[in-house]
């Protein structure tokens, strides 16, 4: 076995911890916002699942002021803002009633 500490190891065998470590490493590598996203995403039910429910509606509320202030720092770019528009159509076409 290698001494090197980021030498690969079978995933099941690391720490959760570690997994978290590795997995922003990766995602940092690969300006991959949609990891971050996705743990944004779940992060409410997890706190759910193990009986945290006013957590998981922080959470919610949380994450929503936080996408909120990047909106908000970019109001004044127009170009980006009309950029973003087909994304907020097909969002409200998809879930509004």
């Amino acid at each position: 076995m290698s001494d090197d500490p980021n030498a690969a190891a079978p995933l099941d065998l690391l720490s959760t911890p570690e997994l978290r470590e590795r997995a922003d490493a990766v995602a940092r590598s690969r300006w991959d916002f949609s990891f971050y996203w996705e743990i944004a995403r779940a992060l409410p039910a997890a706190q759910a699942s193990i009986g945290r429910l006013e957590a998981s509606e922080a959470g919610i509320s949380k994450a929503s002021g936080v996408i909120a202030e990047i909106l908000d720092e970019r109001e004044g770019d127009p170009e980006l803002q009309e950029a973003l528009r087909p994304l907020y159509l097909d969002y409200l076409r998809k879930h509004q009633h």
